[in-house]
């Protein structure tokens, strides 16, 4: 972390404002080389000419100053608010370039440099990116309650629990048996049974956490020519579907993400589901199948008008449907099998749909409880690693203490990668690869 680096921290494109960041020993050089003066008070904004190195003024625009320790990297910090044509951007970095010490941040460096000085820890890293790519207001709030701790206070905890269940246990061995209290050992085996159960339900939450991040997928499936294309189409907005009279008019998936009542969803249209006339229609119709398995929940959508074309979907994906949908009651009366009524032609009864579909949502990912649920599969891994490792250490003898060490060890380790408590070189660069340049 010797170099200092500068990155367009603002989106990319035209805009109103721009803002470009500067962190490192030689940011206070940054500042003087532009403006031509000292940096101004901690937090407190100037307006300045900012000129390159010949001299040439490149805009005016407003310098702040973050005196290390006290600025998002820990380190020395300083940002410029210029106005956001392209032009005015690439002159700035440009002039940052030229400066001796300074190069372009790479992606994620900044949030990286603020780990690496204690600023936070791993878990709220990722949910500092999270919150930049949210789309929907529950995955705000998920990142938002991760980035302020509440993941992170969880593991700490758990590992400060499992390092002084090791102190006892490191006893046994250091003192022999005869000097400790046989208390020592029930007292260290119930500590390792309690935590194995804690991180246990932690691991059943139904991974609400990651469909929240993710997004859940709701296959939408029904016979052809069933108005399936014309659902999606009415619940996406905008045309994303081929809608056609010919039956089999969808070949391959169509998907489309989706903001339902604050969650993120992934809608699929698939091929209708009938016997297959050719090969490119049964290839379809094997991926609509397959589809239907593995989303999250199936909305069956069939015709009311030819209620005898709901034979032709497999007994599979009409037995696991999560919402029975029957189109076209604009032109016939929905079958006595029950189910949602409406006309995509007419819009009729599409708000119950959407409202059905938000239900099921809700159901599949609101949590009774305030406790925070895992976010991403490296946590999961991590935690059954030590889940793993607790339900061996239980399994010892009580003459092996330096085996129950080793396993309370492990464990611990494990929930320390969560959070950045051991060393994890290894892990940096896979979490900020993806963040954006000047985060």
């Amino acid at each position: 972390m010797t170099a200092t680096i500068f990155a367009l921290s603002s989106a990319p494109g035209r805009a109103g404002v721009a803002v470009i960041r500067v962190s490192g020993d030689r940011a206070r050089d940054a500042v003087e080389a532009l403006t031509g003066r000292a940096p101004p008070a901690p937090r407190q904004a100037v307006l300045a000419g900012l000129r390159d190195g010949a001299g040439t003024l490149i805009d005016h625009g407003l310098c702040l100053w973050f005196g290390a320790p006290a600025s998002f990297t820990g380190e020395d910090v300083c940002e410029f608010q210029i106005h956001g044509g392209r032009a005015v951007i690439a002159a700035l970095l440009g002039a940052l370039g030229q400066i001796e010490g300074l190069r372009p941040a790479r992606p994620g460096e900044f949030t990286r440099r603020a780990v690496e000085h204690g600023k936070f820890d791993l878990t709220a890293a990722e949910a500092l990116g999270d919150l930049v790519a949210a789309e929907t207001e529950q995955q705000r709030l998920l990142a938002l309650r991760q980035q302020e701790g509440a993941l992170g206070e969880l593991y700490e905890r758990w590992r400060r629990q499992l390092i002084r269940a090791l102190a006892w246990a490191e006893a046994v061995i250091d003192f022999g048996e005869e000097e400790v209290p046989e208390s020592v050992w029930t007292k260290v085996t119930r500590d390792a049974r309690v935590l194995a159960n804690e991180m246990q339900q932690h691991l059943n939450d139904g991974q609400r956490g990651e469909l929240i991040r993710d997004g859940l997928t709701i296959a939408v499936v029904g016979p052809p020519n069933a108005g399936k294309s014309s659902l999606v189409n009415i619940l996406a907005r905008r045309d994303v579907a081929i809608v056609a009279p010919t039956a089999g008019t969808t070949r391959d998936l169509i998907e489309v993400r989706l903001d339902l009542s604050g969650y993120a969803v992934t809608l699929v249209d698939t091929a209708g589901l009938r016997e297959a006339g050719e090969e490119i229609e049964a290839e379809g119709i094997r991926r609509s199948l397959a589809r239907a398995r593995s989303a999250d929940l199936r909305l069956l959508l069939l015709d009311a008008s030819a209620p005898q074309t709901s034979d032709l979907v497999p007994l599979e994906v009409r037995s696991t449907a999560d919402i029975v949908v029957w189109n076209k009651v604009d032109r016939a009366r929905v079958p006595d099998a029950g189910g949602l009524a409406i006309s995509a032609r007419t819009g009729e009864g599409v708000p119950d749909i959407i409202e059905a579909l938000a239900e099921r949502v809700r159901e599949r990912l609101e949590s009774p409880s305030e406790a925070p649920v895992l976010t991403r599969a490296r946590h999961r891994k991590a935690v059954e690693e030590a889940v793993t490792a607790l339900k061996r250490a239980l399994l010892v003898p009580e003459g092996a203490p330096e085996l129950m060490a080793e396993d309370l060890r492990l464990a611990g380790r494990a929930l320390g990668q969560i959070t950045g408590a051991v060393d994890v070189e290894e892990l940096l660069d896979v979490i900020f690869k993806d963040f954006c340049i000047g985060k």
